[in-house]
């Protein structure tokens, strides 16, 4: 019989041992099920480690794609039908415009530098752009890319008991193509997609709910950790001492040691924060999220995504058609624009205090942009063929703009950046060599950075 618990017995300061943790963890934050034991073969990534370093990066995804036009590549001299509803205003930065709806950005720019020329040639639907973002490739040919974020985690591993990558609040919910979203493992395994929260941290009640000690578990989910043992222990004798029992043993170990790290926990408790940088950041979800990612990177965790919204349908978001279940401009100015303002503010000012942001890059994408001309409902439709995306820290010099688009925000002017280069330059900052491969499916060697693209090196020099 295969005995997951191992010879011995390990103690967490709680009380509780390893066995209590197969009966009642956290196999869903590892990702893990009998299904997945193939794929634990190619998982353990320890000799493609290099030594440990301080880099980390915070990736906000503005999930929905934000109108280029209504926030960070203003056309203040277009026809109102093509510049829309709001004013441009001067920034820290005296060369930049952005729109009037973030006051708090301007007041940063001189730490973030722009990228106007964004764009892509996949199909104007979400997904299709999530994937592009995240992972430098569009799915095709059934083969799943990994996140970037993934990636990181198996070149890099983790630098504490905390997990390498993590998703805040969860993972990507419907974007209406039926398409993977990208923020998995892709062709690495499951066992390198991130660790998810699960869980509003803006909530009074807020805890993680795969950090809870086995008492506080219900029930329901014991059963069905008692359910899948089961299923374990009736698995033949001879796969004990087979290579999948001892990767599946070590991926145990790897679950087990974020579920009774006293370390974790703490990374995780927003309630050592006072109120008052609380407040700072937004007693919201994404505020919250960011405040969150701050204390992750802190701890050593080395990739952040966070998601600014779950869905473009029936929410408040970037998705701004003008008509219902989508988002209005007036939407996105009262209700979207401050929440994410005053978010990604605290946390640029937040990283500059405590002397991360050099080490952090944070960046802000999105899956496209918006028509140039509103429509008639008074929104913006999707646009693919040019949008922005902007960086700030982790090596990158602010206070600039690379690219340009024409006079109408609809198309790339000068230095075109595709979804691919924007994962190198992501790969750049974290110090990983994009001309490395990884093992792909059937053996076939795939690039950290595809289609021969490079780094945004203007950002850096």
């Amino acid at each position: 019989m295969l005995n997951l618990v191992g010879p011995g017995s390990a103690h967490t300061c709680d009380g509780f041992s390893r066995r209590d943790f197969l009966q009642a963890g956290t196999l869903g934050a590892i990702g893990l099920s009998m299904a997945d034991l193939a794929a634990l073969q190619a998982a353990s990534g320890d000799a493609h480690r290099p030594a440990a370093d301080e880099r980390s990066c915070i990736m906000i995804f503005n999930l929905g794609a934000p109108s280029q036009l209504d926030t960070f590549d203003p056309k203040p001299d277009a026809p109102r039908e093509i510049r829309g509803p709001f004013q441009a205003i001067a920034t820290k930065s005296p060369e930049i415009q952005i729109s009037e709806i973030f006051p708090k950005h301007a007041a940063l720019a001189d730490h973030i530098s722009f990228v106007r020329s964004c764009n892509h040639s996949a199909p104007a639907v979400h997904d299709a752009g999530w994937q592009m973002m995240q992972t430098g490739r569009f799915f095709t040919g059934g083969v799943n890319s990994p996140h970037v974020g993934s990636v990181t985690a198996y070149l890099l591993g983790r630098r504490t008991d905390l997990p390498p990558f993590v998703v805040l609040p969860e993972l990507m919910g419907s974007g209406g193509g039926n398409l993977p979203n990208g923020q998995a493992g892709g062709f690495l395994g499951k066992a390198h997609d991130p660790f998810t929260l699960n869980a509003d941290p803006s909530k009074p009640d807020f805890v993680v709910p795969d950090l809870l000690p086995p008492k506080q578990i219900g029930e329901a989910r014991l059963d069905r950790r008692r359910k899948l043992r089961d299923v374990v222990d009736q698995t033949v004798s001879g796969f004990e001492k087979s290579e999948n029992a001892q990767l599946l043993d070590s991926s145990f170990q790897s679950a087990f040691r974020i579920i009774s790290s006293p370390q974790a926990r703490q990374a995780f408790d927003l309630s050592q924060e006072p109120q008052s940088v609380r407040d700072r950041y937004g007693m919201n979800r994404f505020g919250q999220c960011c405040l969150l990612a701050r204390r992750l990177v802190e701890a050593g965790v080395r990739f952040v995504t966070i998601n600014t919204f779950l869905t473009v349908f029936n929410e408040i978001t970037w998705d701004i058609h003008g008509t219902l279940p989508f988002t209005s401009i007036e939407g996105m100015k009262n209700i979207v624009a401050p929440m994410y303002d005053q978010g990604y503010s605290a946390l640029i000012e937040d990283l500059v205090q405590r002397g991360l942001l050099g080490k952090t890059l944070v960046c802000n994408l999105a899956e496209f942009g918006r028509t140039p001309r509103v429509n008639p409902a008074g929104g913006r439709d999707h646009w693919p063929q040019c949008w922005t995306v902007y960086f700030a820290g982790g090596g990158v010099k602010g206070g600039r703009v690379i690219g340009r688009s024409d006079p109408v925000g609809g198309y790339p002017a000068e230095r075109p950046v595709t979804p691919p280069d924007v994962v190198a330059t992501i790969f750049h900052s974290l110090g990983l060599n994009v001309e490395e491969h990884l093992p792909g499916p059937a053996g076939r060697p795939f690039p950290l950075a595809d289609f021969g693209t490079k780094p945004i090196m203007e950002l850096f020099t």
